[in-house]
């Protein structure tokens, strides 16, 4: 059986993020993709290592490199027409999970196993950290954006970090105050 899994999940670089927002970085589902998975990596090594937990920072890491996989067949919807009402929200979410079935089946029968946890994670601790590291990244794409002088991103900033602060997860507000200013900073300034 020939797979064109990979090369779909190679096109995540060409779905274009923000698409109702002006940009001064453009940003696609690859490059979010890749900073989410490390964003989650920290918040799980946090969560291990300041807060108690038992998390696989390596299972949270991974589900984040493919959270957006369905895009590559559904594209990315901005967040206000996705969350305006709950019948959309619904609708997309089955569209997603049809998208993430069908890249699933694209794979050879031997590897859809190992796969299906990753494309649809079932632990809600991954799936937790996940979303709070998606929101992260949004968060730092704003604050970028403001450093740019974009002020376009500025609603979408303060509404972003008061869903941030609104998880309630401890190391979710560690990173913000340990690592987030830093965002904020030229090149220069972080020496």
């Amino acid at each position: 059986m020939k797979s064109h899994f990979f090369a779909y999940i190679s096109r995540m670089r060409f779905i274009q993020r923000w698409a109702l927002m002006r940009n001064t970085a453009p940003e696609n589902v690859q490059e979010h993709s890749h900073q989410v998975a490390v964003l989650a990596h920290a918040l799980a090594l946090i969560r291990n290592e300041k807060f108690g937990g038992r998390t696989d920072p390596g299972a949270v890491a991974v589900a984040a490199l493919y959270h957006d996989a369905s895009e590559i067949l559904t594209g990315d919807m901005p967040t206000p027409i996705k969350y305006d009402n709950p019948a959309i929200r619904r609708a997309y979410k089955d569209v997603e999970a049809v998208a993430e079935s069908r890249l699933l089946h694209m794979l050879p029968p031997e590897l859809q196993g190992v796969y299906a946890p990753i494309l649809t994670p079932a632990d809600p601790e991954v799936e937790q950290l996940v979303k709070a590291a998606d929101k992260l990244s949004a968060y730092i794409k704003c604050v970028e954006e403001l450093k740019a002088g974009n002020l376009e991103f500025r609603e979408a900033a303060a509404q972003t970090r008061a869903a941030l602060e609104g998880y309630g997860l401890p190391e979710v507000a560690y990173f913000l105050d340990t690592f987030m200013d830093s965002f904020s900073l030229s090149l220069d300034e972080l020496k």
